[in-house]
Protein backbone atom coordinates (compact mmCIF):
# COMPACT_ATOMS: atom_id res chain seq x y z
CA UNK A 1 0.00 0.00 0.00
CA UNK A 2 1.31 3.44 -0.76
CA UNK A 3 2.60 5.61 1.97
CA UNK A 4 2.50 2.20 4.07
CA UNK A 5 6.03 1.69 6.25
CA UNK A 6 7.90 -1.03 5.88
CA UNK A 7 7.28 -2.20 9.78
CA UNK A 8 4.33 -1.45 11.85
CA UNK A 9 5.32 1.62 13.92
CA UNK A 10 3.25 2.98 17.01
CA UNK A 11 2.57 6.65 16.88
CA UNK A 12 1.06 8.75 19.38
CA UNK A 13 -1.60 11.62 18.51
CA UNK A 14 -2.18 14.29 20.45
CA UNK A 15 -4.46 16.93 19.17
CA UNK A 16 -8.02 18.31 21.36
CA UNK A 17 -10.22 18.18 17.92
CA UNK A 18 -12.02 14.96 17.52
CA UNK A 19 -12.50 15.46 13.83
CA UNK A 20 -8.43 15.31 13.70
CA UNK A 21 -7.82 12.63 15.74
CA UNK A 22 -10.67 10.49 13.29
CA UNK A 23 -9.02 11.42 10.26
CA UNK A 24 -5.51 10.66 11.41
CA UNK A 25 -6.51 7.17 12.95
CA UNK A 26 -8.08 6.25 9.66
CA UNK A 27 -5.05 7.32 7.13
CA UNK A 28 -2.66 5.71 9.64
CA UNK A 29 -4.31 2.96 10.58
CA UNK A 30 -4.97 2.00 7.15
CA UNK A 31 -1.23 2.12 6.43
CA UNK A 32 -0.79 -0.59 9.04
CA UNK A 33 0.29 2.33 11.83
CA UNK A 34 -0.36 1.03 15.23
CA UNK A 35 -2.16 4.90 16.61
CA UNK A 36 -2.92 5.91 20.05
CA UNK A 37 -4.95 8.85 20.41
CA UNK A 38 -4.92 11.37 23.03
CA UNK A 39 -7.08 14.50 23.27
CA UNK A 40 -5.14 16.59 26.21
CA UNK A 41 -1.91 17.42 27.03
CA UNK A 42 -1.68 15.43 30.75
CA UNK A 43 -3.36 12.33 28.63
CA UNK A 44 -0.90 12.35 25.97
CA UNK A 45 2.27 12.53 28.12
CA UNK A 46 0.68 9.22 29.89
CA UNK A 47 0.51 7.83 26.99
CA UNK A 48 3.97 8.61 25.87
CA UNK A 49 5.36 6.94 28.93
CA UNK A 50 2.83 4.00 28.79
CA UNK A 51 3.07 3.11 24.86
CA UNK A 52 7.19 4.21 24.34
CA UNK A 53 5.45 5.54 20.95
CA UNK A 54 8.32 5.45 17.69
CA UNK A 55 6.72 8.77 16.71
CA UNK A 56 4.74 11.67 18.07
CA UNK A 57 2.24 13.84 16.11
CA UNK A 58 1.62 16.99 18.25
CA UNK A 59 -1.26 19.72 18.26
CA UNK A 60 -0.05 22.99 19.57
CA UNK A 61 -3.30 24.79 20.75
CA UNK A 62 -4.36 21.88 23.47
CA UNK A 63 -6.77 22.67 26.35
CA UNK A 64 -4.48 22.11 29.56
CA UNK A 65 -1.21 22.84 27.98
CA UNK A 66 0.36 24.50 24.98
CA UNK A 67 2.02 22.21 22.63
CA UNK A 68 5.44 23.58 22.84
CA UNK A 69 5.57 22.54 26.41
CA UNK A 70 4.65 19.50 25.89
CA UNK A 71 7.19 18.72 23.39
CA UNK A 72 9.50 20.45 25.90
CA UNK A 73 8.32 17.82 28.40
CA UNK A 74 8.56 14.89 26.26
CA UNK A 75 12.09 16.12 25.07
CA UNK A 76 13.40 16.05 28.55
CA UNK A 77 13.47 11.91 28.96
CA UNK A 78 12.20 10.71 25.27
CA UNK A 79 14.03 10.48 22.10
CA UNK A 80 11.25 9.80 19.46
CA UNK A 81 10.67 12.24 16.49
CA UNK A 82 7.68 14.37 17.31
CA UNK A 83 5.95 16.08 14.18
CA UNK A 84 3.80 19.57 15.10
CA UNK A 85 0.54 19.67 13.48
CA UNK A 86 -1.00 22.69 13.99
CA UNK A 87 -2.95 25.49 12.48
CA UNK A 88 -0.24 28.13 13.24
CA UNK A 89 1.39 28.67 10.59
CA UNK A 90 3.61 31.71 11.04
CA UNK A 91 7.44 31.70 10.90
CA UNK A 92 8.05 32.52 15.30
CA UNK A 93 5.77 29.50 16.01
CA UNK A 94 7.43 27.03 13.88
CA UNK A 95 10.91 28.14 14.99
CA UNK A 96 10.03 28.04 18.60
CA UNK A 97 8.38 24.59 18.32
CA UNK A 98 11.60 23.56 16.48
CA UNK A 99 13.99 25.11 19.31
CA UNK A 100 11.27 22.68 21.50
CA UNK A 101 12.52 19.57 20.42
CA UNK A 102 10.12 19.34 17.76
CA UNK A 103 11.85 17.56 14.59
CA UNK A 104 8.98 18.54 11.79
CA UNK A 105 6.43 21.35 11.04
CA UNK A 106 3.14 20.87 9.09
CA UNK A 107 0.22 23.26 9.11
CA UNK A 108 -3.04 22.62 9.11
CA UNK A 109 -5.04 21.85 7.07
CA UNK A 110 -2.76 19.24 5.38
CA UNK A 111 -2.57 16.79 2.42
CA UNK A 112 -2.59 12.93 3.64
CA UNK A 113 0.08 12.32 1.44
CA UNK A 114 2.35 14.99 2.36
CA UNK A 115 2.07 13.94 6.00
CA UNK A 116 2.73 10.63 5.19
CA UNK A 117 5.75 11.73 3.65
CA UNK A 118 7.27 13.44 6.12
CA UNK A 119 6.54 11.30 8.56
CA UNK A 120 8.57 8.44 6.53
CA UNK A 121 11.24 11.22 6.56
CA UNK A 122 11.76 11.64 10.47
CA UNK A 123 11.54 7.85 11.24
CA UNK A 124 14.05 7.40 8.76
CA UNK A 125 16.59 9.97 10.48
CA UNK A 126 15.77 8.24 13.66
CA UNK A 127 16.54 5.38 13.31
CA UNK A 128 20.11 6.35 13.79
CA UNK A 129 19.55 7.61 17.27
CA UNK A 130 20.32 5.93 20.48
CA UNK A 131 16.96 5.82 22.17
CA UNK A 132 17.84 5.39 26.10
CA UNK A 133 14.85 3.70 28.52
CA UNK A 134 12.41 5.55 30.12
CA UNK A 135 13.10 3.42 33.01
CA UNK A 136 16.90 2.61 34.51
CA UNK A 137 17.14 -0.08 37.10
CA UNK A 138 20.78 -0.43 38.59
CA UNK A 139 20.28 -2.75 41.16
CA UNK A 140 18.26 -1.37 44.14
CA UNK A 141 17.90 1.57 42.22
CA UNK A 142 15.07 2.74 40.38
CA UNK A 143 15.41 5.64 37.71
CA UNK A 144 12.29 6.32 36.11
CA UNK A 145 13.11 9.45 33.25
CA UNK A 146 9.63 9.68 32.17
CA UNK A 147 7.72 10.34 35.65
CA UNK A 148 10.42 11.87 36.81
CA UNK A 149 10.74 9.49 40.29
CA UNK A 150 13.50 7.73 41.86
CA UNK A 151 13.69 4.32 43.97
CA UNK A 152 15.23 2.66 46.06
CA UNK A 153 14.82 -0.37 47.86
CA UNK A 154 11.33 0.25 46.62
CA UNK A 155 10.70 3.53 48.28
CA UNK A 156 10.52 6.88 46.66
CA UNK A 157 13.33 8.67 47.17
CA UNK A 158 12.43 12.45 47.37
CA UNK A 159 15.23 14.54 44.89
CA UNK A 160 15.31 18.45 44.56
CA UNK A 161 14.79 19.45 40.66
CA UNK A 162 18.49 19.84 40.54
CA UNK A 163 19.85 16.49 42.20
CA UNK A 164 16.93 15.18 39.89
CA UNK A 165 18.30 16.70 36.81
CA UNK A 166 21.74 15.61 37.20
CA UNK A 167 20.98 11.84 37.94
CA UNK A 168 18.90 12.07 34.87
CA UNK A 169 21.59 13.49 32.97
CA UNK A 170 23.92 10.58 34.38
CA UNK A 171 21.55 7.98 33.97
CA UNK A 172 21.02 8.88 30.26
CA UNK A 173 25.15 8.57 29.43
CA UNK A 174 25.74 5.51 31.75
CA UNK A 175 28.84 3.83 31.84
CA UNK A 176 30.72 7.65 30.38
CA UNK A 177 31.78 10.74 31.68
CA UNK A 178 30.11 13.91 32.18
CA UNK A 179 31.89 16.87 32.23
CA UNK A 180 31.60 19.27 34.67
CA UNK A 181 30.91 21.66 31.97
CA UNK A 182 27.88 19.74 30.23
CA UNK A 183 26.57 19.06 33.87
CA UNK A 184 26.48 23.12 34.93
CA UNK A 185 24.74 24.44 31.08
CA UNK A 186 22.45 21.77 31.85
CA UNK A 187 21.50 22.90 34.82
CA UNK A 188 22.44 26.89 34.29
CA UNK A 189 21.44 29.16 31.66
CA UNK A 190 23.23 32.15 33.21
CA UNK A 191 27.26 31.58 33.04
CA UNK A 192 27.86 33.19 36.04
CA UNK A 193 25.95 31.11 38.48
CA UNK A 194 27.92 28.12 37.38
CA UNK A 195 29.79 27.23 39.85
CA UNK A 196 31.73 23.79 40.02
CA UNK A 197 31.89 24.10 43.69
CA UNK A 198 28.09 24.49 44.09
CA UNK A 199 27.53 21.42 41.68
CA UNK A 200 29.61 19.44 43.00
CA UNK A 201 27.87 19.90 46.61
CA UNK A 202 24.49 18.96 44.55
CA UNK A 203 26.16 15.84 44.09
CA UNK A 204 27.67 14.91 47.59
CA UNK A 205 23.62 15.59 48.83
CA UNK A 206 22.53 13.68 45.72
CA UNK A 207 25.12 10.39 46.83
CA UNK A 208 23.61 10.78 50.36
CA UNK A 209 20.25 10.03 49.09
CA UNK A 210 20.80 7.12 46.59
CA UNK A 211 24.51 5.54 47.67
CA UNK A 212 24.08 2.57 49.74
CA UNK A 213 27.41 4.11 51.16
CA UNK A 214 28.25 7.70 50.38
CA UNK A 215 31.76 7.66 51.02
CA UNK A 216 32.60 4.94 49.08
CA UNK A 217 30.16 5.86 45.94
CA UNK A 218 28.42 2.74 43.99
CA UNK A 219 26.57 4.26 41.34
CA UNK A 220 28.04 7.85 40.81
CA UNK A 221 31.55 7.97 40.81
CA UNK A 222 34.22 11.12 40.43
CA UNK A 223 36.47 11.08 37.28
CA UNK A 224 39.20 13.89 39.02
CA UNK A 225 39.26 17.37 37.31
CA UNK A 226 36.81 15.95 34.43
CA UNK A 227 33.49 15.25 36.39
CA UNK A 228 31.60 12.46 37.11
CA UNK A 229 29.98 8.60 35.79
CA UNK A 230 26.95 6.90 36.41
CA UNK A 231 28.06 2.74 36.89
CA UNK A 232 24.76 0.88 36.65
CA UNK A 233 26.30 -2.49 36.87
Amino acid sequence: MAGAPERSVRVLVIDDEESIRRALKSILSARKYEVTLAATAAEGIDMAIETNPELIVLDLALPDMDGQEVCGELRSWMTAPILVLSVRGNEADKIQALDAGADDYLTKPFQAGELLARMRAILRRAESRVVPPPELRAGELTVNLARRQVFLKGEEVSLTRTEFEILALLVQNADCVVTYRMLMEKLWDDKEDRDPQLLRVHVSNLRKKIEPVPSLPRFIHTEPGVGFRFTPE
